[in-house]
């Protein structure tokens, strides 16, 4: 099994699809978080918005991690903060599927050539600010080179935001070809490795099953996925430090190394890293509890023997075994 770590590398401003300025100090937070990633011999992608591949403190300090062999930068869109703003800011336009392809096409563009600009290589990895994917999403990658994607949020549905659904999505990755993003293809030349989420319990298609039902109108106004979520008959956990302890995270790598995964994909915000500026750390003791998570989650890989890698490396291994 290999782990990689995703990054979602952004500005302060979580939230600000309106905002005509945007702020980044949580990167100066990075130096640290790469201090634990270095202690357990972990590699981790760095995503970046344009404000962060553009902003001089923000470049330098990813360079350093980058120049030492110590880290990967991909891209990560948001439509609000990347240039050319044809559309009007606000909740549905965050979203970059809801973008024509023309308008995603020039603000990927942009945030591409920044990085290559500032970085001095072309990024071949991405994530979409706030999950905002479809096949229009994946024409344009594929146009500029990119191999890997890490858009997709298995067992999710983000219509109420606006966004897609990947409700019938699971973790496992795949190989596909744009703009046929969700059909499996053992000869697709990009790769797919979702977020990862599953269930605590074995049964993922019966898990899921019941999870969308007790997500429906009925099942809410009867509050029935939490009663079972405390009887433990039904736990869907992210591979996340923000939204899960350490210890639900390791029983999920437990049941993922059972079902024989060949890559898990651990995310999160670079705004969680100072407490505040998201919705996931709003406090000093909250921020030493998100650090502590990370620690603990990865000396158990460390003695499991889960080998973390970039993720444009996790795409090649996956590509190299022909994964369907």
């Amino acid at each position: 099994m290999h782990l990689v770590v995703t990054i979602d590398t952004e500005e302060d401003n979580w939230g600000g699809y309106s905002d005509a300025t945007f702020s980044v100090e949580n990167i100066k937070r990075i130096p640290a978080l790469q201090e634990i990633f270095n202690e357990h011999n972990v590699i981790p992608t760095y995503l970046v918005t344009y404000p962060v591949a553009t902003n001089r403190e923000s470049i330098e300090i990813l360079r350093v991690i980058l120049q030492d062999g110590k880290c990967e930068i991909g891209m990560h869109c948001h439509p609000w903060s990347t240039p050319p703003f044809e559309e009007d800011r606000n909740t549905h336009n965050s979203m970059l599927c809801n973008l024509p392809l023309e308008l995603q096409h020039k603000k990927m563009s942009v945030l591409h050539e920044a990085i290559k600009s500032n970085f001095g290589f072309s990024a071949t990895s991405f994530r979409a600010g706030r999950w905002g994917y479809n096949g229009n999403t994946a024409i344009v990658l594929e146009k500029l080179g990119y191999r890997v994607d890490t858009s997709i949020t298995p067992f999710t549905d983000w219509s109420e935001y606006q966004g897609p659904d990947f409700s019938k999505m699971s973790p496992v990755p795949y190989r596909f070809n744009p703009p046929e993003i969700f059909t499996r293809n053992q000869e697709g030349e990009m790769t797919e490795i979702p977020a990862t989420i599953g269930y605590l319990q074995g049964n993922y298609e019966l898990c899921n099953l019941i999870d969308r039902l007790l997500t429906s109108q009925l099942g809410r106004r009867f509050h029935l996925k939490g009663l079972l979520n405390k009887a433990r008959l039904i736990n869907k956990v992210g591979l996340s430090p923000e939204a899960t302890d350490s210890h639900n995270m390791i029983k999920l790598m437990n049941v993922f190394m059972r079902k024989k995964y060949e890559v898990v994909n651990m995310f999160f915000h670079s705004t969680s890293l100072q407490a505040g500026l998201s919705v996931f750390v709003k406090t000093k003791e909250g921020e030493i509890q998100f650090f502590n998570r990370l620690n603990e989650y990865f000396a158990f890989t460390s003695k499991a023997g889960i080998k973390a890698v970039k993720l444009s490396e996790a795409g090649k291994i996956l590509q190299g075994a022909g994964n369907s």
